[in-house]
């Protein structure tokens, strides 16, 4: 360890993406690139009943090709999701845990939810058939604090072990504080991102409740419509996104290809509502001003933003308010966009995948486009890079997460230079 943790800089070496549109990292990113929706009628369960029957799901995946079959039952669906990102990540890392450095090698995943299919099953099994049904796997297949734990067993990193349920701020909490821990010195590498498989009956239902959910159900592809005038809310997705996060200097030393750098990290709290952000954007604003005081830049070193935006009436003209607060006149001249009018919501697998393809965004020097947004509703007068991705000059993106509770965080990643 350095004598002078606290000047660590920390680089991004891979990267693993599963959710709606792909199963690998750059499945993921052409499909992004290419404006593919992978929003469909739901097919986990029998929609029928339910006023929202869409969601962005996980298709054609077996768990089987990353898991040992009879471990499987042992894990819930966000479980499955992490694994299969993290081996995703690690291979496009480079990086080998071995006995001498798995000591300083850690893991850093959290979930909104957790293995809510995994109790719902096991519920309806108690009220069937007594405490005797219900399995002796129930309790560690659904905290989310196991995605964790699964990776770090199977992996064999021992340093730092933690998890975070910032509802939908999850996955960006997840690889700001793991940025931390490096950046500190309590660690050399994190294993970092979110998961989240909630496209459950239970799930579905209660966000229904919330009048939250899009009910474009005749028209899937096209129901994730951010800051468009006839926006009517977010669709569930489901997947996950792992980060590599490493020392830079270590990094180097193995010949590491180095993404990105990470160089800001900004977290606030709303003090408002439960479920909503101020009408100001007062939260958001302030998380992404700290994120860049973080970094040590101006709000004009902003090439491009990736949004937290959903599709929500309420949500994404806030967001734009607390864009224009923070950036001033700047605001009208950044790139933005949001990939949920692809992927769907991940909840808090949502600000690891969109760290992800933040990363790649800058790699390519391509900013992913805003699908379905044909008519920009009051207020939304931005640049939303509608309907299109644009090559254009990438330097430094900043990464925007929000959640329930007034939870915010924002990620800023930098083009690596010496």
């Amino acid at each position: 360890m350095p004598n002078n943790p606290v000047s660590r800089r920390v680089v991004v070496t891979g990267i693993g993406l599963i959710c709606s549109v792909g199963n690998d990292t750059e499945s993921v990113w052409q499909a992004i690139l290419a404006g593919k929706s992978g929003v469909e009628r739901i097919t986990l369960f029998d929609p029928a009943q339910h006023s929202c029957q869409i969601a962005g799901e996980v298709k054609n995946f077996d768990p089987a090709n990353f898991i040992d079959k009879k471990e499987i039952k042992k894990m819930a669906r966000f479980m499955h999701f992490a694994i299969a990102a993290t081996d995703g990540a690690l291979a496009m890392s480079g990086l080998k845990i071995t006995p001498d450095n798995a000591e300083e090698i850690g893991v850093y995943i959290g979930s909104g939810i957790g293995g809510f299919e995994v109790i719902e099953r096991e519920h309806s099994k108690l009220l069937a058939g007594g405490p005797s049904k219900v399995s002796p796997f129930f309790i560690p297949s659904t905290i989310v604090n196991l995605a964790s734990g699964q990776v770090s067993i199977r992996t064999g990193a021992k340093g730092p072990n933690s998890a975070v349920a910032t509802a939908c701020t999850t996955g960006a909490h997840a690889i700001g504080d793991s940025f931390r821990l490096i950046q500190h010195g309590y660690a050399d590498a994190m294993i970092a991102g979110g998961a989240e498989a909630a496209c459950t009956p239970l799930s579905v239902a209660g966000f229904a409740a919330m009048r939250a959910l899009s009910t474009r159900n005749d028209d899937p592809a096209r129901a994730s419509r951010p800051w468009d005038k006839d926006r009517d809310g977010f669709v569930v997705g489901e997947g996950a996104g792992i980060l590599i996060l490493e020392e830079l200097e270590l990094a180097k030393a193995r010949g590491a290809n180095i993404l990105a750098e990470v160089i800001g990290y900004g977290m606030t709290g709303d003090a408002f509502h439960m479920a909503s952000p101020s009408e100001d954007g007062d939260g958001p604003r302030r998380v992404m001003l700290r994120a860049i005081k973080d970094a040590g830049i101006a709000t004009t070193d902003i090439d491009y933003v990736n949004a937290h935006a959903t599709s929500t009436p309420a949500g994404d003209v806030i967001e734009v308010r607390a864009f224009k607060g923070a950036f001033g006149a700047h605001a009208y001249k950044v790139p933005v966009s949001s990939t949920k009018a692809m992927t769907g919501h991940l909840l808090g697998g949502a600000g690891a995948l969109e760290a992800g393809i933040t990363v790649l965004a800058i790699r390519d020097q391509i900013a992913p486009g805003t699908m379905n947004l044909d008519t920009p509703g009051e207020g939304c007068d931005l640049d939303f890079i509608p309907n299109q991705a644009r090559p254009m000059k990438i330097d430094t993106a900043l990464s925007n997460s929000f959640g329930f509770g007034g939870t915010n965080g924002c990620l800023i990643f930098k083009r690596y230079a010496e």
